[in-house]
């Protein structure tokens, strides 16, 4: 008698009766009653090992290709799906004619720049996928107290340096390549890195006065960290042709930087107030300060019953409290405005408005 028969005889009659049952689950069907009604009504499928692996994007078929699916794929993302700001296309647009007109002064050449494109990626993905060599310019914003990145590629540095010592206009420029960047070459790129971001604080300007300074420029990608690799950032290209040379400027601002200003950055468009109108405010405003109003200048206040006001007549004298020296109340409507001295002009009773009553003070009469 082999184990299993051993086992099998071991077993009490309830025990066999519960794994003839999970048997028969197992299976999708069979004999079992509950087995049947539970298939009937549709119960849940338990997934094999392989739809567990299609699922979760470990499928054999696409391991060796560039294409992942399933939860991997929305792990692994690049792209980040993140709150739209349409006005930094505005700020990227007007970033981009001012560059054209500062670069062409700083070269003395004619200098093209446009904007591929605006995206949203995750800082590490993005440092990882740098082509290197390359300059990193680490800039920060003063006003929002947070950092920014500036990329260079090495098409646009040895351009610049070309352009800047006085190459031959037409003739693109010598790239020598595996050698670190001169001191000259980083300070020529670093001309031109101020250049841009004094443009970009003037891109920013109509929004929200902000400062970029340059603070440290590097080579490598691990020295120029200035964001969690997970978070999400803005990313913009440029593309600056000087003739037959040029490249690519990168700008990257986290997320977190622009937060300061994110109120801003969601309008449609320049000097939104969702939902407010200034020109309807100023003439309504304009309209009210024109509005005539009714001041009434009480001399004295008196309680007294009732029982007494009805035995009031013709000639009846009501004395009051008041003395020519106290200081009279302006009243507009049930509201106290203004105090001042009571005296006479031209035949009239005048009041001097000497002080005016804050409505704190209305409080706590």
């Amino acid at each position: 008698m082999s184990d299993t028969d051993t086992e099998t005889a071991n077993m009490t009659d309830e025990e066999k009766a519960m794994a003839a049952e999970w048997g028969a689950m197992s299976e999708g069907g069979g004999d079992d009653p509950m087995a049947a009604a539970m298939g009937a009504e549709g119960a849940t499928r338990i997934l094999n090992q392989d739809e567990i692996d299609s699922l979760l994007g470990f499928d054999d078929d696409l391991a060796g290709g560039s294409e992942t699916s399933g939860v991997m794929a929305l792990i692994n993302s690049a792209m980040v799906n993140y709150e739209r700001l349409p006005m930094l296309d505005i700020v990227f647009d007007r970033l981009v004619r001012l560059m054209s007109t500062t670069l062409r002064n700083l070269t003395s050449d004619n200098v093209e720049v446009s904007l591929d494109n605006v995206s949203t990626v995750r800082f590490g993905d993005y440092m990882n996928s740098i082509p290197l060599p390359a300059m990193l310019s680490v800039f920060k914003a003063e006003e929002w107290d947070n950092h920014g990145l500036m990329v260079t590629d090495s098409a646009l540095i040895y351009s610049i340096v070309d352009v800047l010592l006085g190459g031959r206009k037409g003739t693109p420029a010598i790239r020598v390549e595996g050698r670190p960047y001169t001191t000259i070459e980083t300070k020529l790129v670093e001309r031109m890195v101020a250049v841009t971001l004094s443009d970009l604080s003037s891109a920013f300007d109509p929004l929200s006065p902000v400062s970029f300074n340059l603070e440290r420029m590097e080579t490598n990608p691990r020295f120029a960290t200035i964001s969690q690799s997970g978070n999400a950032c803005v990313l913009a290209r440029l593309r600056v042709d000087m003739g037959e040379r040029g490249g690519r400027i990168e700008i990257v601002i986290p997320y977190a930087t622009l937060e300061p200003i994110r109120e801003l950055l969601l309008q449609m468009f320049m000097g939104e107030k969702f939902g407010r109108d200034s020109i309807w405010e100023t003439h309504l405003t304009k309209e009210l300060y024109q509005t005539e109003v009714q001041l009434q200048a009480v001399l004295g206040e008196k309680t007294v019953p009732l029982r007494e006001m009805l035995n009031w007549k013709v000639g009846t004298k009501v004395m009051f409290s008041t003395r020519p020296e106290d200081e009279l109340e302006l009243r507009c409507g049930q509201f106290p405005m203004f105090r001042g001295p009571v005296g006479q002009k031209q035949d009239s009773i005048a009041v001097r408005i000497e002080k005016y009553i804050q409505p704190k003070e209305q409080g706590e009469d």
